[in-house]
């Protein structure tokens, strides 16, 4: 059965991650993405690469690959008019619009909403920034590590003296890309109710608060004072805090109803003596002295490995725990594995290959991992005789005034 996507199109004018991501999301259930990249040096993410870390061969890399598999590459020049004319036309026949440009730069090439909805009203029209629409900062650039800090995320992982911890992997541009795709598939619908286009604006500043929607929603009810950072060794409650264990791993307590289970996790540690201790005997009392309980804690998890710790806590039925994993443990983990969030795929220029999954699973209309990214420009042409109607004598007019 076709994705819920299938015959949307959507064209693509993005780079780096926010927008790349976004609309990968779209082309894993369905969608036909038409990436559109500078004619002579493309996406600016295809020259990202790690080499501290490993590089790939056949001139790819990791982080283009990532973040747009699935898509087709149309490479085009929109300086100059001819080439927006092409896009014009092939706007009249999408479905959706989307970039991650800085306020400015799509009204000075004219590929701004008031100018493409003119080529196409139902069109939806997805604009991904670093601090929205409106307001004194709209039109300055941001990247990743900007909407980290500007949303309060960073000091809220900090510690007293490292206030500001940021987080690897691009976790600003990644919640930026669903929430981008999230508001395109609310505008596609409704046009699909109510008959009309419209403009998505996402940023990262707003999507970042989104992520810490509890905090910040618990914090503008209440207006608490500004109170210092606790570490691990702090923690208030004992039961939701992690712990090293033997060999140099980590296991992780989660539970939030911790009077009910202090006797069960007393008796799987080997402390039943602690279980009615006036300095531990509820939540209150464990919070005063979490210190002198958190360091006793400490002494009991690394005299065994996290495994047997695991097999231990999990074997009492009523204690939610997990091990501390790294991006490596992953792919050998059988819950990932089981749940396809890590699969194997055959690349046509890398061969076969680890790729991640898709987080979400529809039971009638599935989406598909579609491995490769595309060459610059590899669809140029197939793209404009579908989508725009343009003969091969007109692509060959087009290269020759270099608009593809």
């Amino acid at each position: 059965m076709a994705g819920p996507l299938e015959g949307i199109k959507v064209l693509d004018w993005t780079q780096w991650q926010m927008g790349t991501v976004a609309t990968a999301l779209l082309a894993e259930f369905g969608a036909d993405v038409v990436h559109i990249e500078n004619r002579l040096t493309g996406d600016a993410g295809r020259g990202l690469t790690f080499p501290t870390i490993g590089e790939l061969p056949a001139g790819r890399t990791a982080y283009f690959e990532t973040n747009n598999r699935g898509k087709r590459s149309l490479a085009i020049d929109l300086v100059k008019p001819e080439g927006r004319e092409v896009i014009y036309r092939l706007v009249s026949k999408a479905d959706v619009f989307v970039h991650n440009f800085r306020q400015g730069v799509p009204e000075k090439l004219k590929l701004d909403y008031d100018t493409l909805c003119q080529y196409n009203p139902d069109i939806i029209y997805a604009a991904a920034s670093g601090y929205g629409p409106k307001g004194p900062e709209a039109r300055e650039p941001a990247f990743d590590m900007i909407g980290l800090a500007r949303s309060g995320i960073t000091s809220a992982t900090g510690v007293p003296d490292d206030p500001n911890l940021p987080m690897g992997g691009g976790l600003a541009d990644q919640m930026g890309a669903v929430m981008t795709s999230y508001g395109i598939l609310m505008a596609l619908l409704a046009r699909e109710r109510l008959g009309v286009g419209q403009q998505v604006d996402v940023s990262h500043l707003g999507s970042m608060m989104a992520l810490q929607g509890l905090t910040i929603g618990i914090g503008l009810y209440l207006n608490p004072e500004p109170r210092p950072k606790l570490t691990r060794k702090q923690a208030g409650n004992p039961l939701w805090n992690y712990y090293r264990c033997a060999g140099d791993r980590w296991i992780i307590l989660g539970m939030l109803q911790p009077d009910r289970q202090w006797p069960v996790v007393c008796k799987a540690l080997g402390i039943e003596h602690l279980t009615d201790d006036p300095r531990f005997c509820d939540a209150d009392k464990r919070r005063e002295n979490s210190e002198e309980l958190i360091a006793l804690m400490d002494g009991i998890f690394i005299k065994k490995p996290v495994d047997e710790w695991m097999k231990i806590l999990k074997g009492t039925g009523d204690v939610i725990c997990t091990p501390l994993q790294t991006i490596q443990d992953l792919r050998n983990d059988p819950q990932v594995i089981a749940n396809d969030y890590i699969i194997e795929r055959e690349h046509e220029v890398l061969g076969n290959v680890k790729v991640r999954g898709l987080p979400v699973e529809l039971s009638r209309t599935p989406g598909q991992v579609r491995v490769e990214a595309p060459e610059c420009g590899q669809h140029t042409e197939e793209i404009l005789m579908e989508w725009g109607g343009y003969s091969w004598d007109d692509i060959a007019e087009l290269r020759e005034k270099e608009i593809i």
